[in-house]
């Protein structure tokens, strides 16, 4: 079933939504959990709550590219879980270390100043990926947007692992560098 149609079902407040969005999303909304969280229950179950977001959201949203709006709730479900997770110390995984590997650039802390620039930190971000190839573009959202593992990048994009790493490091790198000379303290 196309996206327009799953979109129309969830607007007719039909419950076959649901199993039709299951069907074309619930491996990529589960792959996204999965990278994130490390542990297939909590990602069965965020899936699940991605379902009802969803249900919950449309209407009044009315997603043009429905599997980013599916990508960005299980994300954000994820990661709300993940922190749950880790503050009461059953967290695990490689989100930590992906967390480190870019917070040399983007700090996690919610200054005020920060906040305020969060918008034009985003878009300056967005502006650094506009200019990358397709394909160093795509390792890095792979990475820092799907938190997809080292060898699963390589696997994707017929790497090794080094070469994956050498490559996430030269983007952090220039991203640094990008981000400096637009004036941001990093």
């Amino acid at each position: 079933m196309d996206d327009a149609k799953i979109v129309q079902l969830y607007w007719a407040r039909n419950e076959q939504a649901i199993p039709a969005t299951a069907d074309k999303y619930g491996n990529y909304c589960a792959s996204i959990a999965k990278n994130i969280l490390g542990n297939k229950e909590d990602s069965d179950e965020c899936v699940n709550d991605t379902y009802l977001n969803a249900w919950n959201s449309i209407p009044p949203h009315r997603p043009s590219v429905l599997s980013a709006f599916l990508g960005k709730i299980t994300r954000n479900l994820a990661l709300n879980r993940y922190k749950h997770n880790t503050a009461s110390k059953r967290g695990g995984g490689q989100t930590v270390e992906i967390f480190d590997e870019i917070a040399e650039i983007v700090s996690g802390t919610n200054g005020v100043e920060q906040e305020i620039n969060r918008k034009e930190l985003l878009r300056a971000i967005g502006g650094f990926l506009d200019r990358l190839p397709m394909d160093k573009k795509s390792i890095f959202v792979c990475r820092y947007w799907y938190f997809d593992s080292i060898f699963d990048i390589a696997n994707q994009f017929g790497m090794t692992e080094n070469n994956v790493s050498v490559t996430l490091n030269r983007l952090r790198l220039k991203l640094r560098k990008y981000l400096l000379e637009r004036g941001y303290e990093l």
